[in-house]
């Protein structure tokens, strides 16, 4: 995308959660503190580029939550947002220019994948799990070639919804698919987690997509 490449973005990491979620809730403010801590770590890395830039689906709740903590610690933070019927209005956090609307789900999350280095799912709906299982699909596959470090924020819940152990029982995933991803109610084990990923795997290979 032009714009991105105007504000001289290189990567970013991708937040997805609920638009339900109020800024009274746990997530919300985990949300926006890690998104906050994530932006002052790029900040101060030795680089001329935009790295590793907070971006979310552009509208309210787990989405306004991380485009605000990243703005808090004045990153730029964007927002690819989809054409429906509810959640039209992009958050007031978004970057100015960097507010992105799509009409086809498949290339909004097309979008999401070709630039992210790393993803962080907090509890959400349907939008939600369809976002994360696109993107551990491609990984499983081995069509995205690129390292791909996912966090799944909020145990409880991902371990309620999603049954990991059921489905290696089941024979359906491999033992070792459990861990692509890493699940943790932490905000601090989250960023030191994911800055240890980026550091070993993105920033050790620049410019490296799907």
């Amino acid at each position: 995308m032009a714009r991105f490449e105007a504000h001289g973005l290189e990567d970013t990491i991708v937040f997805f959660g609920s638009a339900r979620t109020t800024p009274e809730s746990k997530y919300y403010g985990a949300a926006r503190q890690l998104a906050f801590r994530l932006t002052q770590w790029s900040k101060e890395l030795a680089s001329t580029e935009r790295r590793f830039v907070v971006t979310t689906g552009g509208g309210v709740g787990i989405m306004e939550a991380a485009n605000r903590g990243a703005s808090e610690a004045k990153g730029l933070t964007a927002g690819i947002g989809i054409s429906i019927p509810i959640e039209q209005t992009d958050n007031a956090y978004i970057t100015r220019g960097l507010s992105f609307h799509f009409h086809y789900f498949f290339m909004r999350k097309f979008w999401f994948a070709y630039l992210a280095k790393a993803m962080i799912a907090f509890p959400g709906g349907f939008g939600t799990l369809d976002e994360l299982f696109e993107a551990l699909t491609l990984v499983q596959t081995k069509k995205m070639k690129k390292p791909m470090p996912i966090v799944l924020f909020g145990t409880e819940y991902w371990n309620e919804v999603i049954n990991f152990d059921a489905l290696v029982r089941h024979s359906t995933i491999s033992p070792e698919d459990v861990n692509l991803v890493y699940r943790t109610d932490s905000v601090d084990a989250a960023f030191d987690w994911m800055v240890a990923q980026l550091t070993t795997q993105a920033l050790a290979r620049p410019g490296a997509m799907l």
